[in-house]
């Protein structure tokens, strides 16, 4: 049985961790891109967004003014047993938002959209997101908290089967080269590709990629790893860099995930995550164990399963029924 005490504490810490210390992976994509890059602007943003994450890191403050919005990603070992149960899981997941919020300190970015209530702790009406997923086995979970803008750097369009691999294409860079014209993301980023599913799920999925992949990770499906590498190249070739100056530098990653969807669409989301790449994760044991990582392991063959049933294969491995 897990302790709420022990999993608001952990969650207190993921906030932190997200907020200042920037993930390994992302930090050697940003030097990737440093190392490359020749356009003038662009060279000086990241020169000095990554002189800014050393500072961040010494002092202990968050790396952005702009802390974006605190979401929280929970992944169930299906033998997982909570004190108090989910209920008290999401009460605690409320707690650690609001003492983060005035100890770090966040920036309180959460009103109401018409009243413009602020409660100064990023806490409110279906604020902060949580979003689920389960796992068959363990007897853990996984906490990740995420600080992503709030504001921009999404965009959706219902596409159909006939505008095929050309039509994603397109719409990809399309969407890039507004989210550099207009400031509406702060490049570089990883960008995640929602492809199917319904209209929500397609969102969902898109920010999920963006927010939960590590840099340099590809999706299992050989076709689709290959179109995320196309990707990259592609974000990196429209004359774009940090900030949307000019340059090189747009994609630092780009990660696809899909879901089937109805037969007659091919709905599709574009996301970009922040400059600042916020994510942390923790596993809490069913012995109240904690360990902190930078990957949130979110996406696993079980979640990715195509099938109707599950079955665990011959030596530990996963297996499609």
């Amino acid at each position: 049985m897990i302790a709420t005490d022990i999993l608001e504490d952990a969650a207190l810490t993921l906030m932190e961790k997200a907020a200042i210390e920037i993930p390994d992976d992302y930090l050697s994509g940003l030097k990737q891109a440093a190392s490359v890059e020749d356009g003038d602007l662009s060279s000086f943003v990241l020169q000095a967004m990554l002189e800014n994450y050393e500072v961040a890191k010494a002092d202990r403050r968050a790396m952005c003014a702009d802390t974006g919005v605190p979401r929280w990603f929970v992944k169930f070992g299906n033998e997982a047993r909570i004190d108090g149960g989910p209920v008290a899981l999401e009460a605690a997941l409320r707690r650690a938002t609001a003492r983060a919020t005035h100890d770090l300190p966040l920036r309180p970015n959460r009103v109401h959209p018409l009243w413009r209530t602020d409660h100064d702790n990023n806490v409110g009406i279906n604020a902060p997101e949580i979003e689920y997923s389960f796992e068959p086995d363990g007897d853990w979970i996984d906490i990740t908290a995420v600080h992503k803008g709030g504001l921009f750097g999404t965009d959706y369009r219902m596409l159909f089967p006939g505008d095929g691999i050309d039509g994603i294409k397109r719409f990809y860079l399309d969407t890039l080269v507004a989210f550099g014209k207009r400031g509406l993301a702060c490049q570089p980023a990883i960008i995640g590709i929602g492809l199917g599913g319904s209209k929500d799920v397609s969102m969902t999925l898109g920010k999920q990629a963006a927010c939960l992949r590590t840099v340099g990770d590809r999706n299992p499906d050989e076709k689709i790893a290959a179109l995320e590498e196309e990707f990259i190249d592609l974000g990196n070739s429209i004359g774009m860099g940090a900030m949307g100056f000019v340059g090189k530098s747009m994609v630092v990653d780009c990660h696809i995930e899909v879901g089937y969807c109805h037969t007659g669409g091919m709905p599709i989301s574009v996301h970009a995550f922040c400059l600042s790449s916020r994510r942390a994760t923790a596993r809490i044991g069913a012995d109240g164990s904690v360990e902190y990582r930078t990957d949130p392991q979110w996406f696993t063959p079980y979640m990715r399963r195509e099938r109707v049933e599950w079955q665990s294969a011959p030596e530990n491995s996963k297996a499609f029924a």
